[in-house]
């Protein structure tokens, strides 16, 4: 097994870290080219906004199905192969002419991308220790929020530079530089051992880790978290545009710099689960995300980033944990059950933002935060009954 700190150790996180990068590179790349797309093709915004959304929502449904496929044939040789499919579906939408195309493909390349994410961790599961699982899964998610990061910043200054097709052409060559790292890097599997696939046996492992309390209560965990943080995001967009502040939609989208204390809080995760427990950091990172939506409810531009740069600290210090969390704590079919908890993740962000638009339409970004306070005091406490459970295991 790989211990921490060894060189294969380094190596496989760095493999993991890069191909997170590249995913979620991918996936948020057209979110500041959404005005651009609508004026190329001469549509709606909301229509335009589908070629966000269909990439999440096939990426959400594809994770049930890249788990079990990587429980019987195995881990690395999938995520190479839906990298592959991620690069070239990249540099086909730089050559589409049509709207429907760019849909079509971007509805394609959400399948694809939905493979490294669910099968990672259950990798690391396999070939970690897990003292160094949780470390790793710490400084691999720690690549998912500079994805997010990265992708923006991409979209936003070279479409403005160059346009939406050279954006995508730019995209895929970063994609494959980062496919090539990811094949020389990451260690062939040495542990993992098949399953059969049979479509019964899918259905009872992922109605066991349902049974399983601790697991779905890590679910739910990460499900209300991401259903809060990626939506507060949206709503605290249209309070930046108007009055007092003005901002510009270029400068809004800077805002997504305040992920870079998520990957700080990624990075730590590990190391502060090892010392304190995974539940208790769970409930830590969330009560710092609700000081941090505290925050945002002051007046000036500087607490609004401030509070968000706390968010994010709190949401990833949860996240990443929770994640490592369920690979731990599955004692069959990881990849499966890492896959389940995927599925709420992006469930959770596609529903919060039903859930605080009445909070909004009655009280603006005050309305907000109460919102958010409700469901995150309902995420604290079920990390704690997490904590309790295990001491009633102890004694």
């Amino acid at each position: 097994m790989i211990e921490v700190g060894s060189s294969v150790f380094w190596r496989g996180t760095l493999a993991l870290v890069i191909g997170s990068f590249m995913v979620f590179a991918n996936v948020y790349v057209t979110q500041p080219l959404l005005p651009m797309i609508a004026n190329e093709f001469s549509i709606s915004p909301l229509q335009a906004s589908a070629s966000f959304t269909i990439t999440t929502l096939t990426l959400g449904l594809s994770l049930l199905f890249y788990g079990p496929i990587s429980d019987a044939l195995g881990r690395k040789g999938i995520m190479v192969m839906t990298m592959a499919g991620i690069t070239l579906t990249t540099f086909c939408l730089s050559l589409v002419q049509s709207y429907e195309s760019l849909l079509a493909l971007r509805a394609l390349q959400g399948f694809f991308l939905a493979g490294l994410p669910a099968i990672a961790v259950a990798y690391l599961g396999d070939e970690y220790t897990p003292e160094a699982l949780m470390v790793a899964v710490g400084l691999y998610i720690s690549g998912n929020t500079l994805g997010g990061i990265g992708g923006r910043l991409i979209g936003g200054f070279v479409g403005e530079w160059l346009g939406q097709s050279a954006t995508f052409a730019v995209m895929s060559g970063i994609s494959l530089i980062c496919l090539l790292a990811f094949y020389i890097l990451l260690p062939k599997s040495q542990h993992f051992e098949p399953k059969t696939l049979k479509i019964g046996h899918i259905l009872m492992n992922m109605k066991d880790h349902l049974q399983n309390r601790r697991l779905l209560t890590c679910y739910f965990i990460g499900g209300f978290s991401f259903f809060i943080f990626i939506n507060q995001y949206s709503y605290v967009t249209f309070l930046l545009e108007a009055a007092p502040y003005h901002l510009s939609a270029k400068y809004v989208g800077l805002l997504f710099l305040t992920y870079l204390s998520g990957t700080l809080g990624s990075a730590m995760s590990g190391k502060l689960a090892k010392r304190w427990g995974q539940a208790n950091i769970m409930v830590l990172g969330t009560c710092i995300f609700i000081f941090g939506s505290l925050v945002t409810l002051g007046d000036s531009l500087q607490a609004i980033i401030l509070g968000l740069l706390i968010n994010s600290l709190g949401f990833f210090l949860c996240h990443s944990t929770a994640s490592s969390f369920v690979s731990r704590t599955a004692k069959h079919a990881k990849a499966s059950a890492s896959s389940l908890y995927l599925v709420f993740y992006y469930l959770g962000a596609s529903l919060g933002g039903f859930y605080l638009d009445p909070f909004w339409q009655a009280n603006g970004w005050t309305g907000v935060i109460m919102g958010s306070w409700l469901i995150l005091f309902f995420v604290a406490l079920a990390g704690f009954s997490l904590t309790r459970h295990k001491v009633a295991c102890v004694n």
